[in-house]
């Protein structure tokens, strides 16, 4: 019987109870405060993150895996059986880590590899891993789970209300939202995924204005496959949580921490929803 191998990159955000039930692999960014290196969710967890957040001078730095540790992962799941391997990346317009998954394929042949862009970050990501996963537990095969991951990617959406813009503008991240520097500080930006790059998503003058905005964002993409919530910290959850309470969605809510690689472009506070369309 075939089996293939969902493997994800950190900025997924996937929660680790998602990973081991579905057997998700997963290939770390690095996280860098000044001289100190790290590895996402292997020697640094979103808590000890932001923990160090709110000590450090200065913003933390991500860098991609390299194509090395891609294909240590090819290797040990072609090692473990697997017949054929999906990868699936956050935007290749936001990190090179497409980049190195692609080149490591290159020099692996021992099993298929195929390489998905989602155009995503987060759990929009992390989603599209666990659609994925769930349907090679079913039986699909590797060609079947290749249509299907190419299908999913113009289904997920992303709506995130930040609570700074400090690290996202330091980190260059800030994209088609450039419109919201120089806003006063009342003011809560919303933000989005658009072709695979951040945008702005509006302005709203309160918190609750904010949040009823993401979910509207949900709403207006009905029916829904899967949907999920992201904070770092965010004292909104529970009100999010409640909001989400009444819209129709064919699979559990997942409520994920957001770690290094997207915290450090998104900053404390941050709250999102990422959703999957359902097949229509």
């Amino acid at each position: 019987m075939a089996h293939i191998q969902i493997l994800c990159d950190s900025g997924c955000d996937l929660p680790l109870s998602e990973r081991t039930r579905l057997g998700i692999g997963l290939v770390s960014l690095s996280i860098r405060f000044g001289a100190e290196e790290f590895t996402d969710r292997v020697d640094l967890s979103p808590e000890e993150f932001w923990e160090r957040c709110a000590g450090a001078a200065t913003l933390p730095e991500t860098a991609a895996p390299s194509p090395g540790a891609f294909l240590a992962a090819y290797e040990a799941a072609a090692a473990a059986g697997a017949t054929g391997i999906i990868v699936v990346t956050i935007s290749a317009a936001l990190s090179a880590t497409y980049e190195s998954a692609r080149v490591a394929a290159e020099g692996f042949d021992a099993i298929p590899v195929h390489i998905v862009d989602t155009r995503a970050v987060s759990m929009a990501e992390g989603l599209i891993a666990i659609d994925l996963a769930e349907a090679a537990a079913a039986g699909a095969d590797f060609d079947a789970l290749v249509a299907r991951a190419t299908s999913l990617v113009p289904k997920v959406g992303v709506g995130a209300m930040l609570v700074t813009l400090e690290h996202l503008i330091k980190g260059g991240r800030i994209g088609g939202a450039k419109a919201l520097l120089g806003q006063v500080l009342s003011i809560k930006p919303l933000l989005k995924l658009e072709n695979g790059v951040v945008t702005e998503a509006g302005r709203q003058r309160t918190t609750a204005k904010a949040l009823r905005a993401l979910v509207d964002m949900v709403q207006a993409a009905a029916p829904l496959s899967r949907l999920a919530i992201m904070h770092a910290n965010s004292p909104d959850l529970e009100t999010m949580k409640e909001l989400l309470s009444a819209v129709p969605v064919a699979h559990p809510i997942v409520v994920a921490d957001i770690g290094p690689t997207v915290g450090t472009h998104g900053g404390p506070g941050l709250i999102a929803l990422a959703w999957l369309e359902a097949d229509r």
